[in-house]
């Protein structure tokens, strides 16, 4: 690969990247309001079933696009790596600014609400956590704005580099170029 296909390839995994993270941000904010409202829950569990058919699709983008329908498996699994990494960068500032300006224990006190219903007792119990919940809430609540960001960085990340095989595996195309033949 030469510098010139590298910056390449890294120009357009920052876009997809950037693509990726709105929705990866749309997922966040339709979770933390799904907490009230079912439905909106399971939106959030869509978008994130969804990501890696996403970043196979701007990888298939790139593919026929940028490299004329040629790209190797490593080629393919950088992209795929780096376009994750972007991600999960720009889902993590977001995370921080929520958690550190928009949140103010909301996320907690939705918790602690549920927690106070009979159907959140029984939830509780049915799973046999009834001694653990509260020890948990209290680690969730001494936790910064910083330690989820950084989380949901490092899980992204590690997500990005194992849905990058399968990604790049079934992506990757041989051949010679339309201008080498």
């Amino acid at each position: 690969m030469t510098p010139e296909e590298f910056y390449q390839l890294k120009a357009f995994a920052r876009q997809d990247g950037a693509l990726l993270s709105v929705l990866w941000i749309g997922s966040f904010v339709c979770y933390i309001l799904g907490i009230s409202t079912p439905v909106l829950g399971t939106v959030a569990l869509l978008l994130i079933m969804a990501s890696p058919f996403y970043a196979a699709n701007r990888l298939r983008h790139f593919r026929d696009g940028a490299r004329e329908g040629v790209i190797s498996f490593m080629r393919g699994y950088a992209y795929t790596a780096m376009t994750f990494f972007y991600a999960a960068l720009l889902l993590a500032a977001a995370i921080y600014i929520y958690f550190a300006f928009i949140d103010n224990g909301y996320l907690l006190g939705t918790i602690h609400q549920f927690l106070g219903t009979k159907e959140g007792r029984q939830v509780v119990e049915l799973y046999g956590m009834t001694g653990q919940i509260q020890d948990n809430l209290k680690a969730l609540a001494e936790l910064r704005p910083i330690d989820y960001a950084v989380n949901m960085l490092s899980i992204n990340i590690i997500i990005g580099l194992i849905l990058g095989v399968p990604i790049a595996a079934v992506m990757q195309r041989s051949g010679l170029r339309p201008s080498e033949k």
